[in-house]
């Protein structure tokens, strides 16, 4: 399989650097509107600890909503059955960051992996500590994953999103107003936009990745019971409005991020990281989405 990924991964990235249509960056955020959407990067960990990796690998690039993955991961270990008292399970149909669902529904969020669903997360990670406490926990797990220290929080895109997030602060603030914030708003956002700035490559992602795979390369960190609800989360509510589409194309759990990056997972066998700042109607990477499917399907990877 070896020489026949590698083939297939620096095929996918000749592909993907002649296309002309390379998406929007998430430009809301003024520092990722800053970023080059002509970049494209795929790596893949298998489980057995190989890694490969055509393109922009070493790159850096914001995280954002893929963090949500870790700190579910995270929360549910501290108080699982206090979230899902407080967060749904179920696919969004509408976008990450829709207030008018969450004011539908009386405060308690679709799913973990929406704003509002990952904004409750955070207030869970933050339970009876400091911002920088969770955020050390935080950093401490994904660092642990990836066994790499080099992986840090960018400060410039926390304040970005800080001084933008206006949508993310009616969302918190709306959450109080139920009950279901149980830290101030200021608190928990600054946790959640902290965590959301994490930067790395897609090799350290992928690396990272590997806990979810569920080949008990990590059974210290999270249970394989734990794995299995993150995977079936990821696949039916990872890519917001576009999960259905991603599941149909690719048919793997992945979790998007504005970014640009997926994090995506083939049940024991491999964790993919793909990057490609440039975005969708939705709010997922195009060619991030098109590699992965490409992969899929080169290498009959796929959960149906």
């Amino acid at each position: 399989m070896s020489a026949k990924l590698q083939q297939v991964l620096d095929q996918i990235s000749r592909d993907m650097h002649d296309s002309h249509d390379w998406g929007k960056v998430a430009s809301y955020i003024p520092e990722l509107g800053q970023v080059r959407p002509d970049q494209f990067a795929i790596s893949v960990a298998t489980a057995d600890g190989d890694m490969f990796s055509a393109g922009n690998a070493s790159t850096r690039f914001s995280a954002q909503s893929i963090t949500k993955v870790f700190t579910l991961a995270i929360a549910l270990g501290r108080a699982g059955d206090q979230l899902w008292r407080r967060v749904g399970r179920e696919p969004s149909g509408t976008a990450f960051n829709s207030i008018v669902q969450l004011e539908h529904e009386r405060g308690r969020p679709r799913n973990p992996f929406v704003n509002a669903g990952a904004i409750v997360t955070t207030d869970v990670v933050l339970a009876g500590r400091e911002p920088r406490e969770a955020l050390a926990e935080f950093l401490g797990f994904v660092r642990a994953a990836a066994e790499d220290d080099d992986i840090h929080i960018n400060a410039d895109v926390a304040r970005s999103e800080t001084a933008h997030g206006h949508r993310n602060f009616a969302h918190a603030h709306f959450l109080a107003s139920f009950g279901n914030l149980k830290n101030p708003p200021e608190k928990v956002l600054g946790t959640y936009f902290h965590h959301c700035a994490t930067e790395l490559t897609t090799q350290q992602l992928a690396k990272a990745g590997r806990f979810l795979v569920g080949s008990n390369t990590f059974p210290h960190m999270v249970s394989l019971d734990r794995v299995r609800r993150l995977n079936a989360l990821m696949l039916t509510c990872g890519h917001y409005d576009g999960s259905g589409e991603f599941a149909y194309r690719v048919g793997l759990p992945a979790k998007s991020g504005v970014g640009g990056g997926i994090l995506g997972i083939v049940p024991g066998k491999a964790s993919i990281a793909a990057w490609s700042p440039g975005l969708d109607r939705n709010g997922n990477s195009k060619l991030g989405t098109a590699a992965m499917e490409r992969l899929a399907q080169e290498m009959d990877w796929s959960v149906f």
